[in-house]
């Protein structure tokens, strides 16, 4: 289930890439009408398998 890490947003759906788009639909309405920085970059965020 894709989620905000900064905000309490999350969505699911049954492809990843459906999710996505309602988690950003979401994002839109939750800061629907908020100015955003300008400049701002998105983070990295990458999911790595360590072995022991």
């Amino acid at each position: 289930m894709p989620r905000c890490l900064d905000v309490e947003v999350a969505s699911q759906c049954e492809t990843v890439e459906e999710a996505l788009d309602n988690l950003k639909e979401a994002l839109d309405l939750y800061f629907e009408g908020e100015v955003l920085p300008v400049g701002l970059e998105p983070p990295i965020i990458a999911t790595l398998r360590l072995t022991a």
